[in-house]
């Protein structure tokens, strides 16, 4: 059955956040998170939701105008869900992969959906502890939506690379800054999205994989960057959860900045060379390798750029968007990612501290703080 895009206030916000629920003395991920969700405040039923394992939740916000917006409303659910968590002796990792604790010790949530979802894809599936932010914007039409998967290509490897907060994996050193994106790419409907012409096409698409049992829903379509037709936004879900509230809200303002930028590209009918498919994977591949410190192609001239270049040229064309749409401060922290590293850059200076992986665990504690107290009071 074909869907219809419901339209949306151009550029209002919605933002995902998954945690891992961790124990306070072992530092291990635990499986209370559905003790955790029977305390959840009635209102908060959908946005305070279970995963795939019983040892992560995710946040959400409403519809948000702006990234202070989503600033207060991540603070009032997350200063309960850390006291809820804290009244059990438990607290949250801000990372994309948990450093020690194995995916063979996960249980799954007892749930129809994630139930099929493991039968169908069996062991693949049983890796899927890790964890990742999703920034939904708002726009006013599907095809514009198609056309925006298809522009962000050339900007989703520099996202990656500043959000990049999982170089661990199973108390090892993986060698990546995102191993996540690695972990996610082997579930048959993620990675980098199709390119497409419009949302008719999307549309058959989707029709297909329902109709011949490979999905079930468009909601099993897990691409870094996607169209959601009931919410009327593009979802990029390339990055990794992010080390603080301040990391955080500096990626929601640089996602926002470059799909309005993009969106009034759109409407002028601005020409864009498309980013080549091989590109985009390359670019990709370096940062969930290095992180800022990747080597990029840029997908106009071919030539090579390091990420941190990318990253600033890119915050350049933010800025006036930022001044229109009143994100310039949370923007500003980008140059904060970009000067004392991502999320990866510090867990791995920890790590070379000590051979212990818990140190880690403790300085990304110490580095996340209390993220509900982040800004001006949220009153």
């Amino acid at each position: 059955m074909a869907q219809r895009f419901t339209p949306s206030a151009q550029h209002t916000l919605g933002v995902e956040i998954e945690l891992g629920l961790i124990n306070q003395e072992t530092l291990e991920l635990s499986m209370d998170v559905p003790h955790i969700l029977e305390k959840r405040p009635q209102q908060w039923e959908d946005s305070i939701k279970p995963e795939f394992m019983r040892s992560y939740l995710e946040f959400n916000t409403g519809v948000c105008k702006t990234v202070d917006d989503v600033r207060r409303d991540l603070s009032e659910k997350l200063q309960w869900g850390y006291e809820t968590a804290a009244e059990m002796g438990h607290t949250f990792l801000w990372s994309g992969t948990h450093p020690t604790s194995h995916w063979k010790d996960q249980k799954l949530t007892d749930d129809d959906r994630y139930e099929w979802l493991m039968e169908t894809m069996q062991f693949v599936s049983r890796r899927l502890v890790v964890f990742g932010l999703h920034v939904h914007v708002g726009l006013d039409s599907g095809d514009k939506a198609i056309q925006m998967c298809d522009r962000l290509l050339r900007h989703l490897p520099v996202l990656l690379a500043l959000s990049s907060n999982s170089p661990h994996w199973c108390a090892r050193n993986t060698g990546l800054h995102s191993y996540r994106s690695k972990v996610m790419e082997s579930l048959p409907t993620a990675g980098l999205p199709e390119t497409m012409r419009n949302w008719s096409e999307y549309n058959w698409l989707t029709d297909h994989l329902i109709a011949t049992d490979f999905i079930h829903s468009p909601r099993e379509i897990w691409w870094d960057v996607r169209p959601v037709a009931r919410f009327g936004t593009v979802e990029v879900r390339v990055m990794d959860t992010p080390i603080s509230m301040k990391h955080l809200l500096g990626l929601v303002a640089m996602t926002q900045c470059i799909v309005a930028g993009l969106s009034a590209e759109i409407d002028r009918g601005m020409y864009l060379v498309d980013c080549h498919p091989m590109i985009a994977r390359q670019n990709k591949w370096h940062a969930s390798r290095y992180g800022l410190d990747a080597t990029l192609a840029d997908p106009d001239t071919m030539l090579a750029i390091s990420a941190r270049q990318q990253a600033r040229l890119l915050l350049d064309l933010c800025k006036p968007v930022a001044e229109r749409l009143g994100c310039s401060e949370e923007l500003g922290y980008v140059e904060d990612i970009l000067e004392e590293g991502s999320g990866a850059a510090i867990q791995r200076r920890a790590a070379d501290k000590s051979d212990d992986l818990h140190e880690v665990v403790r300085k990304t504690l110490e580095t996340t703080g209390q993220p509900w107290a982040f800004g001006p009071p949220s009153s």
